[in-house]
């Protein structure tokens, strides 16, 4: 019996981590909807990102989002959200940012444990995930169903890139940033920017009034909302089963609040920019630069990536 007992501790201590990895609520969400998914070889240069694509259900052309996944890779609930978001009337795509660098070439799906995925996606080069992501923004952009707007949405480490990506990508409808820190710099952005944030997450709340104070001296469009009592990722956190009210709660307003700003990002007349690599003559404003979940201080994801060469 003790034999048996020390054969299934590792088994067991693996237990609550590959749960987690698995979240295996939101793949069973996912299988049950209706919307056409699949899987797209994106080529930019020598690269190609595979991405996760979700088509709504609508007569007429959709905008896009181009969905950026949290420090936990491609996951089952970023999936999940990208099909959620798709439900609303939009196509989604959510590329694998970890496409080729995963065990044997693979992507986030090849990685052992989460803090092999967590440590593969602190350890990204910011330029190739501009160019992932514009690869991306230009896809959904040139897809027949699209009406050839764009909008770009991240959590977590995802919810600072998506920040980022608003000072690179000026073809945007908004960037809308779910409790990720903002860039060093603001000056170059263009669309509206909108933050989502929990009330009990002081690390990247501790941020925030830099960044108000730093897109406010740019003139640029800037609204956070903190939602009390919920913690850091409380858009997963409050799906989940097991998650706290307070989270669920935060959820089901951060979503709804979401929405309703999608509708009218893709309602506005924001002015047709150069999707990237726009000159400007305005003042920097720097604010104090923070990674999520403390990986390791990178450049600002503010890099002007080629055009892609080719689209697949």
């Amino acid at each position: 019996m003790r034999n048996l007992a020390l054969k299934l501790l590792p088994v067991l201590l693996l237990l609550p981590l590959t749960a987690m990895h698995a979240q295996d609520w939101a793949k069973t969400r996912l299988e049950a909807s209706p919307r056409h998914r699949e899987y797209v070889p994106i080529k930019h240069g020598d690269r190609t990102v595979q991405a996760f694509v979700v088509y709504p259900e609508v007569k007429q052309k959709a905008p896009v989002i181009v969905l950026i996944h949290e420090i936990f890779g491609l996951s089952d609930w970023a999936k999940e959200m990208a099909d959620e978001l798709s439900a609303a009337g939009y196509i989604v795509i959510a590329p694998d940012l970890l496409t080729g660098f995963g065990p044997n070439g693979g992507g986030s799906d090849a990685f052992p444990s989460m803090d092999a995925t967590t440590k593969a996606v602190s350890g990204l080069n910011p330029d190739v995930v501009t160019a992932d992501l514009d690869a991306a923004a230009d896809y959904g952009k040139k897809l027949p169903a699209s009406n050839g707007k764009v909008n770009v949405i991240g959590f977590c480490w995802g919810g600072g890139k998506s920040f980022a990506f608003a000072t690179h990508r000026h073809d945007l409808s908004a960037a809308f940033v779910f409790y990720g820190p903002g860039p060093t710099d603001v000056s170059t952005i263009t669309a509206p920017v909108y933050g989502f944030y929990a009330g009990n997450d002081a690390r990247i709340g501790a941020t925030l009034p830099a960044t108000t104070d730093a897109m406010k001296a740019a003139s640029k469009k800037f609204e956070p909302v903190t939602y009390d009592g919920a913690g850091h990722g409380f858009m997963r956190a409050g799906e989940d089963p097991a998650g706290t009210p307070e989270n669920k709660k935060a959820r089901e307003e951060a979503f709804a609040r979401l929405t309703k700003l999608l509708k009218q990002a893709d309602a506005s007349t924001h002015a047709a920019l150069p999707a990237h690599g726009l000159k400007t003559s305005a003042k920097k404003t720097a604010v104090a630069a923070i990674s999520c979940h403390d990986e390791a201080a990178k450049p600002s994801l503010v890099a002007t990536a080629a055009q892609p060469a080719a689209i697949m």
